[in-house]
């Protein structure tokens, strides 16, 4: 074992993944010289489908390393997932535990040993109904401002027609999805690095709310500046908001509720 991953493991992935996406496959790669060859950075990147990670990993590593997830807890409960996951090094996040903090602990650990973490700022797929990115979580700027690491912006496109994303608004783009895995044609994974993200302003500040979410923000309008590239259109002024969208439809219900009483 090399600082907690398996060489031996790691080489098995590549030997067993490589070619099949390859195969499966067509590629799409712009920018693949903003992803630094070695030292610890983080790849931000925005989630359209549950299959993006590995067109995201492949991109990654063929711009010179290896990807690590930060990935559910559960998974390493599994059997046939466990010793693949900590073999190759990835990270388990634990969930509405107070085991939450040792995640991003591991995961500042990793960056200090050089690795390349991989992270959906989101923190799932969007829900924006044109899939554009929503808000971002302020996990990554927490992690970028405290370790150093650089943040490069990668956004993807075409991994929403291999595998839509079943939770997704049933309106806009997102509506006209088939549901499904649909491998042929074969479907092009466009991806695109830009130069990592400019956090100096933020440098020597407090961690405090409003400067996390000011670097979260200034990360998801890279992302989507970039995926605005890729689609050849101009990304919302506005970045869709999944939780104030929330609170607003079960405000709307209350209202309604309350004049059916009134009623």
């Amino acid at each position: 074992m090399t600082d907690g991953y398996s060489p031996t493991w790691r080489r098995i992935t590549i030997v067993i993944l490589r070619p099949l996406l390859y195969g499966l496959l067509k590629r799409d790669w712009r920018g693949r010289g903003n992803v630094p060859r070695e030292g610890g950075v983080i790849i931000a990147a925005n989630h359209i489908s549950e299959s993006d990670p590995l067109a995201l990993a492949h991109f990654v590593y063929e711009s010179g390393r290896y990807p690590v997830y930060l990935a559910k807890s559960t998974l390493f409960d599994v059997p046939v997932f466990r010793s693949v996951l900590r073999g190759t090094g990835q990270i388990p996040v634990y969930r509405d535990r107070a085991d939450a903090a040792l995640a991003l602990r591991d995961a500042e650990d990793a960056l200090r040993r050089g690795e390349c973490l991989m992270f959906y700022p989101e923190g799932s797929c969007t829900r924006d109904p044109e899939l554009w990115p929503m808000t971002g979580q302020t996990g990554v700027a927490r992690m970028a401002l405290k370790t150093g690491a650089k943040v490069v912006p990668v956004a993807s496109w075409g991994a929403h027609e291999l595998l839509p994303y079943t939770k997704t608004e049933k309106t806009g783009l997102a509506g006209t999805l088939k549901r499904g895995f649909h491998p042929f044609p074969r479907k092009t994974m466009r991806v695109v690095a830009g130069p990592p993200v400019d956090l100096s302003k933020y440098a020597g500040e407090p961690l405090t709310k409003t400067v996390l979410r000011a670097a979260t923000d200034d990360i998801m309008r890279e992302i989507a500046g970039l995926l605005g590239e890729l689609r050849g259109e101009e990304p919302p002024a506005e970045l869709y908001d999944h939780h104030k969208v929330l609170e607003q439809r079960r405000a709307a219900a209350e209202r309604g509720e309350r004049g059916e009483d009134a009623s």
